[in-house]
């Protein structure tokens, strides 16, 4: 195993490994690393899971010696448009403001609403209600609420991030970037991430290439068109201490799952690939820093 070089610590969303927290665990360990996202546990989301189950959950991660480092919420994202029930987010953010307070970490993955059909003005002056709202609820729980540039009002916008933020104002909401979401939704990532650059708080790492006809393949980092390396580069620069955690979307893309198609069970041989790429990839930049 490479060591972790500064300024970025390592980490990986468990599920893209295997269904099964002890396949997650054992992939993050197996690359030496202790941080792990959590998203689901044998397909089920993390404030979804059974009392027992959670509790037992959290137990094994304990004993592992492995810190969570984030939970990936469903509140806003590509299955909840702007039009459906805000009592489901907000009952999904009490049960998470408990269960993060139990894992130990603060950090809990949003995105901003697909827009169900509502036309602005009215899709963001919805969002900016709900954001408000969720965002007191996690400052009343000590939690930090990092919205991703994937799916909703302020998913591809920079502009639009920077106004909620702004609008918000408050330390509890912070962004979540994704290096590869670029590529699937049409934008250059390093153009979106700069002017972000000082809001992140967390960070996905993917990279993808697109396909004729619009669907999108996702490679090693670094072998697609995601721009990852001057993603990370940027996010130096800019001083930035927090996780890199992988999301290789090699075995598993969630959001198939709301078309119909089957969206993969993770494989843990690949996760423990891509991480070993993504060490590589980090010891490059330190190296390359060390130099200039």
């Amino acid at each position: 195993m490479l060591s972790e070089p500064e300024p970025f610590r390592l980490a990986g969303i468990g599920d893209e490994a295997a269904p099964g927290l002890p396949e997650q665990l054992t992939a993050v360990t197996e690359l030496g690393w202790n941080l792990l996202e959590l998203r689901t546990l044998e397909g089920v989301p993390v404030a979804a899971l059974p009392e027992a189950d959670f509790a037992r959950a959290a137990e094994q991660i304990r004993a592992h010696g492995v810190e969570v480092v984030a939970v990936a919420a469903k509140i806003g994202d590509w299955s909840r448009p702007a039009t459906g029930d805000f009592a489901v987010d907000l009952a999904e953010l009490d049960v998470l403001a408990r269960r993060c307070a139990v894992l130990g970490t603060r950090m809990v993955r949003i995105m901003s609403y697909p827009s169900g059909g509502l036309a602005e003005p009215e899709w963001g002056r919805l969002v900016l209600s709900r954001m408000r709202e969720l965002v007191r609820r996690a400052e009343d729980s000590g939690l930090v609420l990092v919205h991703e540039n994937c799916a909703g009002w302020a998913g591809d916008d920079a502009d639009r991030v920077l106004d909620l933020i702004a609008r918000v104002d408050s330390p509890a909401l912070r962004v979540l970037f994704d290096t590869g979401n670029g590529v699937a939704h049409g934008y250059d990532a390093v153009t979106m991430l700069r002017p972000l650059a000082e809001y992140v708080a967390h960070v996905h790492v993917k990279d993808a290439v697109s396909l004729p006809g619009g669907d999108t393949a996702y490679v090693r980092p670094g072998e697609g068109g995601a721009g990852v390396d001057e993603c990370l580069r940027v996010l130096a620069e800019q001083g930035y201490r927090g996780a890199l955690s992988i999301e290789p979307h090699l075995a598993l893309r969630p959001h198939l799952g709301a078309d119909g198609a089957d969206p993969g069970r993770g494989d843990r041989a690949a996760f423990v690939e891509y991480g070993r790429a993504l060490e590589e990839m980090v010891l490059r930049i330190r190296e390359t820093e060390e130099t200039s």
